[in-house]
């Protein structure tokens, strides 16, 4: 007498077990798709981006940005909510701008997680002037 395991022999390999995708996962994915929108000047409100530089000046507190920086999620079984707060440059169309992000967005997750994303909630915190000091040039004075 044989037992039923319940796994079928030659059943695809997709359906014998189960993947678990953490939320700082999607947060990064979603991060790197809404800062290549054009338009897009950081991720993350004046005070979070400038909390980050400190940050990222300390030594052993790692390098570069944080993927991560003004992106939030809630992460299901097979759908995401994100939220984000982004700075825009000035001049540009926000609305045009926010639509592309929404769209890149929600084209890495659905395509990288395989999660389906039903809501991406974007705050736009402030616009990039053109004769504001960008974050790096005030670092250097500063130094």
């Amino acid at each position: 007498m044989t037992e039923n395991t319940g796994v079928r022999l030659g059943a695809a390999p997709g359906s014998r077990g189960r993947t678990t995708i953490a939320d700082v996962v999607v947060e990064k994915i979603a991060g790197m798709a809404a800062r290549d929108v054009p338009g897009v000047y950081a991720l993350g409100s004046g005070f979070a981006r400038s909390m980050g530089s400190m940050r990222e000046r300390m030594p052993g507190a790692g390098s570069g940005k944080s993927a991560t920086r003004g992106v939030s999620v809630e992460v299901g079984e097979l759908q995401a909510a994100i939220d984000l707060e982004l700075v825009v440059d000035y001049g540009v169309s926000i609305t045009d701008v926010v639509a592309a992000v929404r769209e890149d967005v929600i084209s890495a997750v659905e395509r990288m997680a395989g999660r389906e994303v039903v809501e991406v909630n974007v705050t736009v915190s402030d616009v990039k002037l053109p004769d504001e000091a960008d974050e790096g040039e005030e670092r250097q004075r500063i130094q």
